[in-house]
């Protein structure tokens, strides 16, 4: 069979998976898909791909797809949640070797978060497809920043298979203040900053946030038929407890509880979708964490009725504090409500304070509009794809 023929099969194959997908995404194709307008760039070369259980084309891995056309890959780099995208958040994801294929697979989580000199030893070209959230704190764009960093400093060029981002119609939150720079936060931009992997990957370096200002060899496969006007279904989830689209959406408003007391209902089936805390009283709703493999194997709370507030129904699919306000408020014991990693989260120290001065969401957002407003102006540079709005 002929590269040709095979990429053609592929594409069929994807048109049959896809028959199924939402009307918001039935037409958009994602970078990987496009496999014409990259394989050339493949063909010949020792290719590393960074990846995970997110990284498909229809219903086939993307790894599959390209051992299938005939590409050598001679190392796999995994992000958070691991190659096989079934680890907790935080968990330690060490090396191994693919059963299925027999490669190397090297964990870019832990205390290996940036791929050294001798990690890419072997490797011609690098291949980034991984489904991001559009959530600043969502790890997936730490690990390309530092993939970035590591192919500019050793000269290897970085292919980016952009897809979709399921909350890139809107720009919304604090912009991060750089002291507070960390894993879950690298870069001065908001909570939710509207960008696809491409883009914020151009946006990295454009902006010469790489270290000592350094440009790496980037190109990206654009999505066809993609706009921020649209919402997009994810096929796939893109980690153990993003498991719906609502929870995915209600993503960059519960994902701050993480630097609280309270529980965003790790250890159930409806992780993100829920919040409560064995203290609060007189509400109705509970659930009570228990270990699930896969999931949440030592969840907060365990095997402790946490009582508070059901949101799978919620119709909110925009940024919100509403909740960690309201909660702060019923919380019995407001010196222990808040932790160190919720300033690493929102990204700054002050909105905490603001919290319990008593300030209201719409006063605390006038505190980071400036910001806000600088940043759009700048994102703007590096859009790939037509805007939510022309503002």
């Amino acid at each position: 069979m002929t590269l040709r023929e095979t990429i053609l099969l592929i594409s069929i194959s994807i048109f049959i998976n896809n028959s199924f997908a939402s009307n918001d995404s039935l037409q958009i194709k994602t970078g990987a898909e496009q496999i014409d307008k990259y394989i050339s760039l493949l063909k010949c070369k020792k290719i590393g791909v960074v990846a995970n259980q997110t990284s498909v084309i229809g219903k086939t891995h993307l790894i599959d797809s390209l051992i299938s056309l005939g590409i050598e890959i001679t190392k796999i780099y995994s992000p958070e949640h691991g190659f096989r995208g079934n680890a907790d958040a935080g968990e330690a994801v060490g090396s191994n070797i693919d059963k299925k294929t027999g490669i190397s697979v090297l964990s870019l989580y832990g205390d290996h978060k940036k791929p050294q000199k001798s990690d890419l030893d072997g490797v011609d070209l690098i291949v980034f497809d991984i489904q991001d959230v559009g959530v600043r704190f969502y790890t997936y764009i730490s690990t390309m920043h530092y993939v970035m960093e590591a192919c500019a400093e050793n000269n290897i060029p970085i292919i980016i298979l952009d897809r979709p981002n399921p909350n890139g119609f809107y720009v919304d939150g604090p912009v991060l203040n750089t002291k507070f720079k960390s894993f879950v936060g690298m870069h001065a931009v908001p909570l939710v900053h509207g960008m696809t992997i491409g883009e914020y990957a151009q946006m990295i370096d454009g902006e010469r946030w790489l270290n000592n200002k350094i440009k790496c060899n980037l190109k990206i496969i654009t999505c066809e038929n993609y706009t921020h006007q649209l919402k997009y279904n994810l096929p796939v989830n893109p980690s153990p407890n993003l498991a719906t689209m609502n929870a995915i959406y209600l993503y960059p408003s519960l994902g701050l509880f993480e630097g609280t007391a309270i529980s965003v209902a790790r250890g159930t089936y409806f992780p993100f979708e829920a919040i409560g805390h064995p203290d609060f009283t007189g509400l109705s709703f509970s659930f009570t964490p228990k270990s699930i493999e896969g999931k949440s194997k030592n969840p907060p709370y365990l095997n402790k009725a946490c009582f508070g507030y059901d949101l799978r129904s919620d119709s909110i699919v925009i940024f919100t504090l509403k909740w960690v306000i309201d909660c702060y408020h019923q919380f019995p014991n407001k010196e222990k409500y808040f932790n160190l990693f919720f300033s690493k989260l929102i990204g700054n120290d002050q909105i905490a304070l603001q919290i319990k001065k008593g300030m209201t969401e719409d006063q605390i957002r006038k505190t980071w509009e400036k910001d806000l407003k600088i940043f759009k102006n700048i994102r703007k540079k590096y859009l790939l794809y037509n805007d939510f709005t022309s503002k």
